[in-house]
């Protein structure tokens, strides 16, 4: 990965973790509502008057710490037993992978019904929705490269050298699925901040006034026409953010495909 991509990433670190600082993401300006971009707001503000620019910001603590936070529980979960189905196969491989078929024709969105219908809404109901499907994709990729790896010459290598299954997992075969899996984690964090972002927009979520970026854009859905910067600010921020972690996903997976 380019050095500029770590420079962009450490930049939208700084800016969401420094960002409330800057003052009250939910300070009301009735003075203002609905003003364009200024100096004083550089975003503009929204129907109540609050400032955008530090909403986005207060906002993606949330929006983008719940997808991390999704990507990780999810990954672990998933590339653990895939590995491990992966590289013992038998009928508990054949078992698992079917629930993940099973489980990956779920729709989020139904599940996200189900879980606020049964929790109410609130992030307890996104984090079910998304966990209980979320881990799939890295099982079936994880799976699939494990099989593809159990048969190379230094896995036999290093079961001949007495190495039990579990220092084989994650001495050496984890290592080598690193890249490939870390490339498909980008694509499954911009997956899930699309999922997130969209659960919230239909009040599935995180509910306003809380800021949150798919909150942000139902609040603001109202004002389209009137002040679309209400609608557009938290809208190219989602899309943005999900089009540079696939991008630099996709990157990794160049320069994988490129040492092999």
């Amino acid at each position: 990965m380019n050095r500029w991509w770590i420079g962009v990433a450490a930049l939208v670190a700084a800016a969401v973790v420094l960002g409330p600082l800057l003052g009250d993401p939910d300070a009301a300006d009735f003075a203002s509502i609905l003003a364009g971009p200024s100096l004083a707001n550089p975003l503009g503000t929204d129907q109540l008057g609050r400032d955008l620019l530090l909403r986005l910001l207060a906002g993606a603590q949330l929006t983008l710490g719940i997808s991390v936070v999704t990507v990780l529980v999810t990954g672990v979960v998933g590339i653990g037993s895939g590995m491990v189905a992966g590289y013992r196969g038998g009928p508990g491989a054949r078992v698992l992978m079917r629930t993940v078929d099973v489980l990956a024709a779920l729709p989020t969105v139904l599940l996200g019904l189900l879980a606020a219908a049964i929790l109410g809404p609130g992030i307890g109901s996104l984090l079910v929705a998304i966990w209980l499907v979320g881990w799939t994709p890295f099982a079936r990729q994880a799976y699939q490269l494990t099989v593809t790896e159990r048969g190379r010459d230094y896995v036999e290598g290093a079961v001949a050298l007495g190495a039990g299954p579990a220092r084989v997992l994650v001495r050496h075969v984890a290592r080598n699925l690193a890249p490939p899996l870390l490339a498909h984690a980008c694509v499954r964090f911009a997956a899930t901040l699309l999922t997130v972002s969209g659960l919230s927009f239909l009040g599935l979520g995180v509910a306003p006034p809380t800021a949150e970026w798919g909150a942000m854009v139902a609040e603001g859905r109202e004002y389209l026409f009137v002040a679309p910067h209400v609608v557009l600010v938290p809208s190219v921020a989602v899309v943005a953010v999900a089009v540079l972690v696939t991008v630099a996903g996709r990157r990794i997976s160049t320069a994988d495909r490129a040492r092999s």
